[in-house]
């Protein structure tokens, strides 16, 4: 019989430092630099103790991308809460703050299968519950325009997430023209900012 291998729990504070750790070492350097050694470097840890809580490095790169999707998360339930949800979920797509690690994972994609699959759960989770929301704020609206509730969640994703991977690389070419019209555009289709949905 095969015994499973004991793994630090969920909790555990030291758990919470290495994934943290991780997270920065990803922004900083890379992906690819996200090794035991070095996490374990980062976060004053001996790489044993990376080991115990991941005995995998795929296992932390999971971690890691789990934390990232919560504090999303987070972020998207106060925009989707507040008074204005529409545009604040606009603003949270245009959004740098998390430019470095998005493009890392976006690469990590690519050669992680296992990152990859999450990474899709979550967003077809996040799309959903976003439509669900257009669709009752402004589903006449939308449906009068001939668009849907989830393609709008997916203009404003795909718009923002463009002008922030393209601030990640340096370019600016036409993103204020593309904010501007963005702006315009849900001035057009929501009501006015002192008027309820």
């Amino acid at each position: 019989m095969v015994q499973k291998r004991r793994v630090g729990a969920q909790s555990s504070e030291t758990r919470a430092r290495i994934v943290e750790a991780a997270e920065q070492v990803i922004r900083d350097e890379g992906y690819a630099a996200a090794s035991s050694r070095r996490v374990a470097l980062c976060a004053e840890l001996p790489p044993s103790l990376v080991h115990y809580y991941f005995p995998t490095t795929d296992d932390l790169l999971m971690a890691v991308f789990r934390r990232g999707a919560e504090q999303s998360d987070a972020m998207i339930d106060q925009a989707l809460g507040s008074d204005d949800p529409v545009r604040a979920l606009w603003h949270f797509f245009a959004d740098a703050s998390r430019t470095a690690l998005a493009m890392e994972f976006v690469a990590l994609a690519n050669h992680r299968k296992a990152i990859q699959a999450e990474i899709a759960r979550h967003s077809e989770a996040m799309r959903a519950r976003q439509a669900e929301l257009l669709d009752r704020l402004l589903g006449d609206r939308l449906a009068a325009l001939g668009l849907t509730p989830a393609g709008l969640s997916l203009l404003l994703a795909g718009v923002g997430r463009t002008l922030v991977m393209e601030q990640g690389l340096g370019v600016s070419a036409g993103h204020d023209e593309a904010r501007s019209s963005v702006e315009a555009w849900l001035d057009q289709l929501l009501p006015p900012k002192n008027e309820a949905y």
